[in-house]
């Protein structure tokens, strides 16, 4: 992030602080319950929001060299995504051009050659047909017209899109516009090392798991005993890029910071930039490094969805953490970190996302499900979800939710 939008973003927090204010949306929003439970909404937002819309399937970490590969399965085609020989990003149809089959069931790896279990047919990371066995009995083919079937991908800041439709477009310029571009550019996300990944699977609407990213009224009750010790609870900045967002978290240590010369100031120090990524993407911006949350509906229903975690480190603290002798492979399951004075983001993460967050926005998956309310609201201090849902709704060709002045 560049350094002006950092002190603009720094000094707004302070300012709330000292004023005892918060960003202020200019009125309240009324969202109808059937927003998380209409299976015939889910139905369009599964075929526009997954099916035919750029995704973001990883970072640059994911694919750290050549000859690196990943599988995604969770918008509908199956995805095989690769680093070939000269270092480009690739993705392809995880579909054998003989029989259908899934040719790589691997999550990850690192291999140059793919055959498919059925029949052998075998292919390269550019996604060539090399060879099948046996072509004297099977025929003659021209194995340039059996490759797998290449899907449009980018790689840009850091981060890896994948398009499900063939024919489908990643514009940028249309997804992100000029300065989320250039905020991008400036944070050098693809310096980012992978280290770790969850899955949180939850019995709720895959927009709720969005929501609970959106706001931080809610630090003092139910973070009370976790969060708030860190952040300032219901102080916030908001920003809208297009369909995307940033809402940037108040820190504590910002008490202290803003004592300092303002070129000392760091938004990681004081802040902690959450940008939403329309349709399902949260990332997490630390001093570490990055949590990567992809959000996704399970089994073709508004009523179960899956949150893909993945962390990045920044490469200075894996350097830090092999000079104190923390293995990274080990992290998720010992406190070898807190032993350090490191706070280990995998626990954290998960003990706050998964073990609190997630459990409330299930009960009110719960609730909206009774039939028992016309509509949840979301108040002038919450405009990331008022934001959130109006650009569903957008994309949707929906009318927007009107403002409540109050």
């Amino acid at each position: 992030m560049q350094k002006k939008e950092q002190v603009r973003l720094l000094k707004g927090l302070i300012s709330y602080l000292d004023s005892g204010g918060n960003v202020d949306a200019g009125g309240i929003m009324q969202n109808p319950p059937d927003t998380y439970t209409c299976e015939k909404r889910f139905s369009k937002e599964w075929n526009k929001f997954f099916r035919d819309y750029p995704q973001i399937v990883g970072m640059t970490g994911d694919l750290a060299e050549p000859g690196t590969f990943f599988t995604r399965e969770d918008f509908g085609i199956p995805i095989l995504a690769t680093r070939d020989e000269q270092g480009n990003f690739r993705a392809f149809a995880n579909v054998c051009a003989h029989r259908g089959v899934i040719v790589e069931n691997e999550k990850k790896g690192q291999k140059t050659k793919f055959s498919c279990p059925f029949h052998g047919w075998t292919y390269d990371n550019s996604g060539k047909l090399i060879g099948y066995p046996k072509p004297d009995h099977f025929g003659e083919i021209d194995k340039t017209c059996y490759g797998l079937k290449e899907l449009p991908s980018k790689e840009q800041y850091g981060l890896l899109w994948v398009h499900p439709n063939p024919k489908g477009e990643i514009d940028l310029n249309v997804l992100f516009g000029s300065q989320l571009m250039e905020e991008f550019e400036a944070w050098g996300f693809q310096d980012l090392v992978l280290t770790h990944e969850e899955d949180y699977i939850t019995e709720m609407n895959w927009k709720l798991a969005i929501d609970t990213f959106g706001e931080t009224y809610h630090f003092p009750t139910l973070h009370k005993n976790s969060l708030l010790n860190s952040f300032h609870g219901n102080v916030q900045m908001f920003d809208s890029f297009k369909r995307n967002a940033r809402l940037t978290l108040c820190k504590r240590e910002i008490d202290s910071m803003k004592t300092e010369p303002v070129d000392n100031w760091h938004i990681c120090r004081g802040a902690f930039p959450v940008y939403f990524l329309f349709p399902n993407t949260i990332l997490n911006v630390s001093d570490t490094g990055i949590i990567l949350v992809r959000e996704y509906p399970l089994d073709l229903s508004p009523h179960r969805s899956v949150s893909r975690v993945s962390f990045y480190f920044w490469p200075r603290v894996i350097e830090y953490l092999k000079e104190a002798n923390i293995v990274l492979d080990e992290m998720h399951k010992n406190e070898t970190m807190q032993a350090q004075g490191v706070e280990n983001p995998y626990l954290g993460f998960g003990a706050i996302i998964r073990d609190e967050d997630y459990v409330v926005a299930a009960a009110s998956h719960k609730g909206l499900r009774s039939g028992t309310i016309d509509h949840i609201t979301f108040g002038k201090n919450e405009p990331a979800l008022h934001h959130y849902h109006n650009a569903f709704r957008e994309a949707l060709d929906m009318e927007p939710l009107p403002l409540i002045k109050l």
